[in-house]
């Protein structure tokens, strides 16, 4: 499957379609689509798959892009600024945010992963329940802010900003601990808790998320009050 990735903050990923091949998305990603296109909307792997996917942010029914003749292309992007990441699913599993999963080919399984900790699940920022990516394939994931990828050595570390990890191969341990220190707790902004991540994998990082792009635009919002 050939691809680009263009734009800088408000990507779009344009997908060239040969005979035979089908790309899957979220619902609502679709930006433009060649004329010989066809799409079909389907509750891929029945309700309680339609169900497992809208709680891990994706939505039940997926939508299925394929060409009438020829070749065709399908272009799809996020709906908040940022960046759009290409995964290869056959070097690996991946976990994700909530709500990342973008589009992919038809031999991506998507699955929900649960946080295993306590402590990660009400302090890590990445909610209880994650996207599993599995199979074969192409993946295209949307976060919000730029993107930045990491290579952990086995036991080698990483201390993330809260939210700010948009995912991580299934190798890497995900884990909370303490920024240490009252003044640290107090003054720094981060709280009590920072992400850790632990090789072996590749991880890759946001610059922004969503809740703090959100929360810069208040100010700015209009006040009927």
């Amino acid at each position: 499957m050939k691809y680009s990735i263009t734009g800088s903050n408000l990507q779009i990923a344009n997908v060239e379609l040969d005979p035979g091949e089908e790309l899957v998305t979220n619902a609502g990603a679709l930006v433009y689509m060649s004329g010989n296109v066809e799409m079909e909307s389907k509750m891929e792997g029945g309700f309680m798959s339609g169900l497992k996917r809208s709680l891990s942010g994706a939505s039940m029914f997926l939508v299925k892009f394929k060409t009438r003749s020829g070749n065709g292309t399908v272009g799809i992007a996020g709906k908040a600024p940022g960046k759009i990441i290409d995964l290869n699913i056959a070097e690996g599993s991946w976990i994700c945010q909530k709500s990342s999963f973008l589009g992919s080919e038809n031999t991506v399984k998507m699955d929900i992963a649960f946080q295993k900790k306590l402590g990660s699940m009400l302090f890590g920022g990445e909610g209880l329940i994650l996207q599993k990516l599995s199979g074969s394939g192409l993946v295209f994931a949307h976060a919000c802010g730029d993107l930045i990828q990491r290579d952990l050595k086995a036991g080698e570390m990483l201390k993330v900003s809260t939210s700010h990890v948009v995912a991580w191969q299934d190798g890497v341990t995900y884990d909370i601990s303490s920024v240490g220190g009252v003044k640290n707790v107090l003054f720094s902004g981060e709280g009590l808790f920072v992400t850790t991540l632990t090789g072996p994998g590749r991880v890759i990082l946001q610059s922004m998320t969503l809740g703090d792009l959100a929360m810069s635009l208040v100010p700015y919002l209009p006040n009927n009050s």
